[in-house]
């Protein structure tokens, strides 16, 4: 029987008793190396059921016996035989045929194979994580744009010029903001004077008293014509 090592493996020894009435018996396991002195393994009686060790499980479902050796290491191989004990005929000892166990040891990775594996595994976990980062990013711009979009369709909240200025100003820091400069019209007012001709002056017309006209000009209060103010605006 051949198997690997953490392997288990199992034998099985099947007896034959003449005259079974009122027998007592006990069933030992042996173990050889190399056909040296066998050592004795386990043991087992004939009313108990099962035992079991760290190392050994024995079953009893008379006539057959079966052996169990757990957890097997290099050091567990060798012959193998079970050997039957009859209390009543003390000299009799019977023996059965030796089995061979031979325990193979496990491939082992070489150790020049593990980091290769490791940096492998470390890039495609830093790909997957960039991979997640871009995903995500886009869709918060989704999130937002979509969001935008929403609100500028219902009711005309967020015009596209906002949109737009929203996004350009993304992440700088808050300006100011300068007052409105508003406009205030004014009215100045002055006195014109014009220069009389030097010709000889001619003689008003003379007209109907009902076609005279008459102009008034009348100025506001809180700028009234001087003299010196309407020299200032000839000047």
């Amino acid at each position: 029987l051949a198997l690997p090592e953490g392997d288990k493996a199992t034998f099985h020894c099947n007896i034959s008793m003449e005259s079974d009435s009122g027998s007592e018996y006990s069933l030992n396991w042996y173990k050889e190396n190399n056909h040296s002195q066998a050592q004795k393994t386990a043991e087992i009686s004939r009313y108990k059921p099962m035992t079991q060790t760290e190392k050994y499980r024995l079953i009893n479902h008379a006539p057959v016996f079966k052996i169990e050796i757990l957890n097997l290491h290099q050091n567990d191989s060798g012959s193998y035989y079970c050997g039957l004990i009859n209390f009543f005929e003390p000299d009799k000892v019977m023996e059965s045929n030796r089995s061979q166990l031979i325990v193979t040891a496990v491939p082992q990775m070489n150790a020049t194979d593990e980091p290769e594996m490791e940096e492998g595994s470390s890039s495609e976990h830093i790909k997957a994580m960039l991979l997640g980062i871009l995903l995500l990013a886009g869709l918060v711009v989704l999130l937002i744009f979509g969001y935008l979009t929403f609100m500028y369709r219902r009711g005309g909240m967020i015009p596209l010029e906002a949109m737009q200025t929203q996004f350009r100003t993304w992440g700088q820091p808050d300006k100011e903001e300068k007052p409105p400069v508003v406009s205030v019209s004014t009215v100045d007012y002055g006195v014109l004077e014009f220069q009389r001709d030097q010709c000889t002056p001619v003689p008003p017309k003379t007209w109907p008293v009902e076609q005279t006209e008459y102009a008034t000009i009348i100025f506001p209060e809180e700028k009234p014509v001087t003299p010196e103010r309407s020299k200032k605006h000839l000047d």
